[in-house]
């Protein structure tokens, strides 16, 4: 079975892109996706890397990765651009023998946003680190949930069928090129 790993850069609890990944779970057929935590991920610090090594949290998201045909990226959009809280949880997993674990590594960029616009601004922000990670970027789909307010709950559910249907979609397209 194909194995996805899933990570959601956002720490809200009500998180629309940390509920899109979980629909996104729900809505698999044939397909296996793993949320990764990135919850117990800390700054990164060289000096603490060195003294300790990778910590706990960043060791299981390395495994799961290790462990996946590929990788979904649901990424909020923060001042048009990459949030620093997931860029920290990649700087992270690249470290030690991580950077292996990402080349030739397929990857898929979604996410949503309350804007207009989706996260257009941060799905393009993340191709010079996908670059760098040498890994194989999937550009036969995209999605990117604009208005997002109106289509989740308060907890950070996706309730918009049409919504869902896209990502169905959208994974769907994305296991397929695995």
């Amino acid at each position: 079975m194909t194995t996805i790993l899933g990570l959601a850069g956002s720490l809200r609890q009500a998180s629309f892109n940390a509920g899109l990944l979980r629909a996104a779970r729900d809505g698999a057929q044939g397909v296996s996706l793993t949320i990764g935590d990135i919850r117990q991920v800390p700054l990164y610090d060289g000096d603490a890397e060195a003294a300790h090594g990778l910590p706990p949290a960043v060791a299981t998201l390395q495994q799961q990765l290790a462990a996946a045909d590929g990788l979904l990226l649901v990424t909020p959009e923060y001042n048009n651009g990459i949030p620093g809280v997931f860029k920290n949880v990649i700087d992270w997993m690249s470290r030690g023998d991580g950077m292996a674990l990402f080349k030739g590594k397929p990857v898929a960029v979604l996410g949503a946003s309350p804007g207009g616009f989706g996260t257009t601004l941060a799905q393009a922000h993340w191709l010079p680190v996908l670059r760098t990670l040498q890994m194989r970027p999937w550009f036969e789909g995209r999605l990117m949930v604009a208005g997002a307010g109106k289509l989740f709950d308060d907890q950070g559910n996706l309730t918009d069928d049409k919504t869902r249907q896209r990502l169905d979609d959208f994974v769907a397209g994305f296991a397929a090129s695995l």
